[in-house]
C-alpha cells in the first residue's frame, strides 16, 4: 500500500481501483486506508469522499472522524452535517471527534453549545480537546472564555500555551500576548520549548504594538533557541520589522533568508511602499520576477501603493496595466482604488474622477473617499462638492466626509459653508472620531487623545507643549491653521492645534527620554499638515529621530525633513 503523504487525485483513484480489483474494497483495514487517502488529498477529494463514505454500510467512529477532519477546514458546514449524522446513527463520538469538529465550527463562528455536549460526555478534561476549544474561543473572539478554560487546566502541553497565545495576539491583546509567552518560559519543563507556530503568534503581538525593542529581543530569541529561519519565520519578522518601523531591519532579515516565497517578497514590497521607499519597492519586485515568482493581487497593490506614495504616476500606470497584458489577470476593486490614490494624490485630479467614472465595477464610497481626499489637499472645492454628494448616496453617515469638506472650505476661508457642514453633522447626529496617538514607554502604553487630559501627566505634558512651541516659533515653525473646526479666533485655533494627540505623545517623550534614542508613535489617524510640520521642527531643535506610523503610512522625521518628502 503507498504511503499516504502528499498523496493527489489521481494516486485516490488508482488506489481505489486497485482495491476493487483486488477484492479487497470491503476490507475494514483497507477502507480505512482510502478514506485516509481522501483525507490527505482534501479538498479536491471530498465530494469523492463522500460518495465513498455513502457506500460504507454501518460507518464506524474513525469512517466518521475521518470525514470530518477532511471537510473541517474546506467545507466546515459539512464537517456539521457528519456529526449530526453521526449522532443520528447513534455512533458516539471519542476525543478526537471533537477537536475536528471545533475547527469546523471556528471557522464558521457558531458552535457555542458544542462545549455543554463535550461537558455532558466528560471530554471537558480531555488536554486535545481542551487545546481546541482554547483555539475555538480564540477564533470567535471569547478571549475571557479562552482564558478562563487555560487557567483551570490542570495540565498544559505545548499546543496549549501557543493556543493562548494566539488567542491573545489575535485579538488585539498583545501585551497579554508576551506576559503569556514570559509565563510559558518560567512556568514549564525543559521539554516543552517554543516552536515555530509559538513564535509565529508572539510575532503577530509585536507587530500590532509597533514595539520595536521587544522585535528585536524575540529575533534574538528565535536565534538563540535554535530555530531554522523557515520562510514563515522570516516572512513574519519581515513584516513585524516593518509595522515596528523599521525597514531596514525588515531588508536585512529578508537578506539572511535562505529560502522565500512570494508571500516573502511581497511582505518586503509592502513594508517599503508604506515607508515610502517606492523605487525600493520597485527594484524589489524586479529581483522577484528575476527569481521565477510571478505576482499576485496582493503583490499588485503593494506595488501601487509604492508608487502612490512615490508620487511614481508612468510607473503606477505602467504596473496597472500589466495586470491584464502580462499576467493575465484581473484588475480588482483595490486596484482601482489604488490607481484612483496615485492619480489624486499627484494633483491629477480630473484624471483620477474619469478613472473612476469609467471604472467596470461600481465604486464604493471607499474610492469617492480617496478622491474627496485628494481634491481636498490639492483645494479643489468644486469638485470636492460633487464627490461629497456621490458618497452620500453611498454612505451618507461617514464622519470623515464631513470633516473632510469642512476642512476644505476653512483652507479658501469659506466660513459660512464650513459652519453648514458641522451643523449638518449635529443635526444627523454624526460625531467625529478623536484621534488618539500611542506611545510605549519601557513596555508600557501611553494613549493620548487630541484635547484630552486624562494622562496622569497631562498638566505638565501641556506647559512643555506650549514651550516647545514657542521655541520653534523662533526657527520658523507657523502653525497651520486654516483647518481648524470653527471660526475663532487666531490664538485660538493655535491653542486647539497646539493639544493635538502625537504632539502630547512627542512632548511626553522628551520629558521621559533625556538620551538619543528614537521616538515612536502610532496613530489611528492620518496626520494633519501642521503636526507634520511640528515634527520636522521638533526633530531639528532637538536632534531626534520620530517615527509616526498614521492610518496610511510611515513618516520618519530627521534633521528637520520627512521621508515622505511633504508628498502624502
Amino acid at each position: 500500500m503507498p504511503s499516504m503523504d502528499g498523496i493527489n487525485t489521481s494516486a485516490l483513484y488508482k488506489l481505489h481501483a486497485l482495491l476493487l480489483k483486488t477484492g479487497l474494497h470491503d476490507d475494514p483495514l483497507h477502507l480505512r486506508r482510502l478514506l485516509l487517502a481522501c483525507a490527505a488529498a482534501a479538498p479536491q477529494s471530498l465530494s469523492y469522499a463522500r460518495s465513498l463514505f455513502a457506500h460504507i454500510p454501518s460507518p464506524d467512529i474513525f469512517a466518521y472522524n475521518t470525514l470530518i477532519r477532511a471537510h473541517a477546514h474546506s467545507s466546515p458546514s459539512h464537517a456539521l452535517s457528519l456529526f449530526s449524522q453521526m449522532r443520528l446513527a447513534a455512533v458516539s463520538p471519542d476525543a478526537f471527534t471533537f477537536p475536528f469538529l471545533l475547527k469546523a465550527c471556528a471557522r464558521l463562528h457558531l458552535g457555542q453549545g458544542l462545549h455543554s455536549l463535550i461537558i455532558k460526555l466528560a471530554f471537558d478534561s480531555d488536554i486535545y480537546v481542551q487545546n481546541s476549544l482554547i483555539s475555538f474561543y480564540g477564533h470567535c473572539g471569547s478571549v475571557q472564555l479562552a482564558s478562563k478554560l487555560f487557567q483551570e487546566m490542570l495540565e498544559r502541553d505545548l499546543v496549549s500555551w501557543s493556543s493562548m497565545i494566539a488567542c491573545f495576539a489575535n485579538n488585539g491583546f498583545g501585551f497579554q500576548a508576551l506576559d503569556l509567552f514570559q509565563q510559558m518560559q518560567l512556568s514549564v519543563s525543559e521539554d516543552i520549548k517554543p516552536d515555530e507556530i509559538t513564535m509565529l503568534s508572539v510575532i503577530s503581538a509585536v507587530s500590532s504594538l509597533g514595539a520595536l525593542e521587544l522585535g528585536q529581543w524575540v529575533y534574538t530569541f528565535i536565534r538563540r533557541s535554535g530555530l531554522e529561519l523557515s520562510v514563515s519565520l522570516g516572512t513574519a519578522l519581515v513584516n513585524m520589522y516593518s509595522r515596528c518601523g523599521s525597514i531596514d531591519e525588515s531588508i536585512r532579515v529578508f537578506d539572511e533568508m535562505p529560502v522565500r516565497n512570494l508571500l516573502t517578497w511581497t511582505a518586503l514590497i509592502n513594508g517599503l511602499a508604506v515607508h515610502g521607499r517606492g523605487r525600493e519597492a520597485l527594484r524589489v519586485f524586479y529581483e522577484m520576477e528575476k527569481s521565477g515568482f510571478c505576482p499576485d493581487h496582493i503583490t499588485i497593490t503593494g506595488l501601487l501603493v509604492a508608487c502612490s506614495h512615490g508620487g511614481l504616476v508612468e510607473e503606477g500606470w505602467q504596473v496597472f496595466e500589466s495586470i491584464r497584458k502580462k499576467y493575465d489577470m484581473e484588475p480588482l476593486l483595490e486596484h482601482y482604488g489604488c490607481m484612483v490614490d496615485l492619480l489624486g494624490r499627484a494633483g491629477l485630479l480630473y484624471e483620477a474622477n474619469d478613472f473612476l467614472e469609467r471604472m467596470p465595477m461600481k465604486p464604493n464610497s471607499v474610492i469617492w473617499r480617496t478622491l474627496l481626499g485628494a481634491c481636498v489637499n490639492h483645494n479643489h472645492l468644486g469638485l470636492a462638492e460633487k464627490v461629497k454628494q456621490r458618497i452620500y448616496e453611498l454612505d451618507p453617515h461617514h464622519d470623515g466626509d464631513y470633516v473632510l469638506l469642512s476642512n476644505a472650505y476653512g483652507v479658501v476661508g469659506r466660513w459660512v459653508e464650513k459652519e453648514g457642514v458641522r451643523n449638518l453633522m449635529r443635526e444627523k447626529r454624526i460625531s467625529k472620531n478623536p484621534g488618539y496617538s500611542i506611545i510605549n514607554i519601557d513596555q508600557v502604553i501611553h494613549e493620548f487623545v487630541s484635547g484630552d487630559s486624562s494622562h496622569p501627566q497631562s498638566e505638565e505634558i501641556r506647559t512643555f507643549l506650549v514651550s516647545i512651541i514657542e521655541n520653534l516659533r523662533l526657527g520658523g515653525y507657523t502653525p497651520y491653521t486654516c483647518n481648524v473646526l470653527h471660526d475663532i479666533e487666531e490664538e485660538d485655533k493655535e491653542h486647539s492645534l497646539g493639544y493635538h494627540s502625537e504632539k502630547m505623545a512627542v512632548a511626553f517623550a522628551l520629558l521621559r527620554y533625556k538620551d538619543s534614542r528614537t521616538i515612536r508613535i502610532m496613530k489611528n489617524l492620518r496626520i494633519c499638515h501642521d503636526c507634520h510640520s511640528f515634527m520636522k521642527h521638533v526633530s531639528d531643535k532637538f536632534d531626534r529621530e520620530i517615527i509616526i506610523r498614521d492610518r496610511n503610512r510611515f513618516h520618519h522625521f530627521d534633521k528637520g525633513s520627512c521621508s515622505c518628502r511633504d508628498y502624502w
